[in-house]
Order: structure tokens, then sequence, then C-alpha cells
């Protein structure tokens, strides 16, 4: 990844931030976009003091026009773009019947439109380089949770987003790489919305048993490393993964008592 120029959205916290301060270190050059300016220059700063390569745009996915100016920001400091990792999201905690409609909009317009936007006008640049775009899917995007109706359904929509890409390009080595984290130790619970598009402040789960966003974020370095067109991470994500191959319905109750069990779960 040396010299390679890289593209991360949501790269304020969590998982992509992890991700810049990685590729940087081991010599790529980061372009990072966020919708929070101040925590962005925050990491801008801190790659650009340990030697790193860096330029940032505030981004906020959902606008068509933010995501066209990321990519030609890229573009504009580092001349092309060789990977593309989507990974700007939010989460929500309610049950459908009492969400209002504008909640799941707004999930669509960060999780799947925001990909899109980027997608489009990063692939140019990522055909011509045989280069790599990624998503950041989840395991919600593997078996629908009760209470983030909006969060799987924008998960299941990169899927098949990413699929038809991947195939749409199959003779033009284009690398297309869908990633599964299992829950993850970063602030998208802090920011999930609620029923009414507040946000909920707080992690409804035990954060220091998941897996850190450092952790993922190697995690993904080595596989876009090697080109892989799907990672599943976290033991539970695997079985998730593989019981709902085979026993969909046993998994359907299986996941309703897991999800109720979390503190002030709104089912139960």
């Amino acid at each position: 990844m040396r010299e390679k120029v890289v593209v991360i959205t949501g790269a304020s916290s969590g998982i992509g931030k992890a991700l810049a301060q990685l590729f940087a270190r081991n010599g790529s050059k980061v372009v990072i976009g966020a919708r929070n300016h101040e925590k962005l220059m925050e990491v801008a700063e801190q790659i650009k003091l340990s030697g790193g390569e860096v330029a940032f745009v505030k981004t906020d996915v959902s606008i068509e026009n933010d995501c066209k100016n990321l990519i030609l920001t890229a573009v504009n400091s580092f001349g092309t773009i060789d990977v593309l990792i989507n990974n700007a999201g939010i989460s929500m905690r309610a049950l459908f019947e009492e969400a209002d409609l504008a909640v799941i909009k707004q999930l669509m317009g960060v999780n799947f439109w925001g990909a899109v936007y980027c997608t489009k006008y990063a692939l140019p640049y990522l055909l011509e380089q045989k280069g790599s775009v990624v998503s950041v899917s989840s395991i919600a995007g593997i078996k629908g949770l009760p209470g983030r109706t909006g969060y799987s359904a924008s998960k299941f929509a990169i899927n098949g987003f990413m699929q038809s890409l991947r195939i749409e390009n199959l003779k033009k080595d284009l690398h297309v790489m869908l990633a599964f984290p299992g829950f993850t130790a970063s602030n998208i619970r802090m920011t999930a919305l609620a029923a009414d598009g507040s946000m909920q402040g707080e992690s409804p789960r035990d954060e220091n048993s998941m897996m850190t966003a450092e952790e993922v974020a190697l995690h993904l370095y080595k596989a876009i490393g090697r080109r892989k067109n799907k990672i599943i991470l976290t033991k539970q994500g695997k079985l998730t993964n593989l019981i709902n191959k085979f026993f969909p319905d046993m998994l359907d109750a299986m996941v309703f008592n897991h999800m109720a069990k979390e503190p002030d779960s709104p089912f139960k």
C-alpha cells in the first residue's frame, strides 16, 4: 500500500480513524472525510505529526456534492485514487412500529447513498488504477436485526450494490470488497438514532468485550492487500453467517432472544 492514494469516509473516529492512521503509517497517502470538522482536523494533524501524507475535507456523505468534493480533493492533492473505503455510517435503535420514517431515510442517506455517491465519482480513477472499492457492511447486513430495521436495510442494500458492481467490472480488474465487522467498540452506538431521530447518547452494550476499531482496521488492511471479496469478523459474525445459511428460522429466535437482553431493549 506504499504510495497508494486511499480515500476513507467516516474517518474522524472509530474504524475510519484507525484505518486512516494505519494506512498512513504504512506509507499510503490518505484522504479523509467526515462531518465533524474539528475531529477530522485532529486526525489529520496526528497523521502529519507522524510523518504521513494526508488531505482532508468536511464531508456529509448523504450530500452528493460533498462526496464529489471529497473525490476531487483526493485527485487534486495526489493525482488519482487507488482505494476507496466507504466507512461512514450511522445506526438506530427503535421498533419500526414507533420509528419516524425520517429516521429510516436518514440511515439510507448516509449508509447507502453515501457509498453510492462516493463510488460513482471515484470509479473512473479506480478503474484506471485497477484499484479497490470497499464498503463496511455489518453482521446486520447478513441477518436483519430487530430494533435496527433501517440499519439492516441500508447494509443489505450496500451488499447488493457492491456485488452488482463487482460483476459489472469482472473483466476490468476492479477489486470490490465487502467487510462485515461484528459489534465493534466505537461511537456508532453512542450516536445511534432513537425513534424520533434524536441521538441515543449511550451504548446499550458492553464495549469492553468487543473487537477494537484498531483490530478491525488491521483485518481490513490485510484483506484489501490480498484483494479479498469478503471478510467476516468475530466468531459471532462467522457463526451467524453459517447458521443463517442452514437454519435461518432457528437463527431468527436466537437473534430475538440475544437482542432482547440488551438494557432497555425496545422489545421483549
